[in-house]
């Protein structure tokens, strides 16, 4: 039997005038992770890029008159696979290496991690029933071959850097626990967080290979101060600041306990 042809790959939804979510809807709920494009005045961003399937570049066409940067939050698969299509990308130095390889080599879920990743994964609250990371694909990619493409990092970002888009500035902070680069960007002015895998509203992962508890714990009393207004996370819908605060004690009671 065929596998599955997806006639589109991307679904989005316009949040505002200047910000447009994207998602991958046949990738596995655990991949599929949120695609922010940001409107600016001078440049555009793009903050994390999926699985890199189908082209991010071309679906974002419409929306991109002029240079764009794309952001990494942190380095895992689900949010890399498209950033060697844009000239400008960042990352944070404790993880850019990574971008450049070896990344996702299978859609074979137990292939590419193995079985005691996924079972981790199964403990930490994420019912995996797939062995597949996709339920379909865009025409022209083969389920055996593909893999996903090696990114140059132009530009190494780290805690306090500025993001400029000419009438918008995003501040970087360092949020390490998920992973040792996870950096999020920050609007003072707006109060907008795109907070990548530091704090979304699901099951958060803090025991992969190199997550800290300890770095985590610190995040997340770092962002029970910050006043935001959204946060536009990696993964699951946007929240405010209250369920931000809620996520974040939970969190933080959990792993004092």
């Amino acid at each position: 039997m065929a596998f599955p042809l997806a006639e589109t790959w991307f679904d989005r939804r316009r949040i505002d005038d200047d910000i447009t979510l994207l998602w991958e809807p046949h990738v596995i709920e655990l991949m599929r992770c949120n695609i922010w494009h940001v409107r600016g005045r001078d440049r555009d961003l793009i903050v994390d890029t999926g699985m890199g399937i189908a082209s991010l570049s071309t679906e974002v066409a419409d929306l991109v008159d002029k240079p764009v940067s794309a952001v990494a939050t942190h380095c895992h698969d689900d949010h890399v696979g498209s950033h060697h299509e844009f000239d400008s990308v960042l990352a944070h130095p404790a993880e850019a290496a990574d971008l450049d390889g070896p990344l996702l080599g299978s859609l074979d879920i137990k292939e590419a991690w193995g079985e005691e990743t996924v079972e981790g994964l199964r403990q930490a609250g994420y019912e995996i029933t797939d062995s597949l990371f996709v339920h379909a694909l865009p025409a022209g990619v083969e389920l055996t071959t593909f893999s996903q493409k090696p990114a140059r990092v132009s530009r190494l970002v780290d805690e306090g850097d500025i993001v400029d888009l000419g009438d918008r500035r995003f501040e970087v902070l360092h949020l390490p626990g998920h992973s040792p680069g996870s950096i999020g960007l920050w609007e003072e002015s707006s109060g907008i967080l795109f907070s990548g895998d530091a704090i979304y509203d699901g099951p958060l992962l803090d025991e992969l290979y190199h997550s800290d508890i300890e770095d985590y714990c610190d995040t997340m009393r770092r962002l029970l101060e910050l006043p935001v207004t959204v946060v536009h996370g990696g993964h699951d819908p946007s929240f405010g600041r209250d369920r931000l605060r809620e996520i974040a004690r939970d969190y933080l009671e959990r792993r004092s306990a």
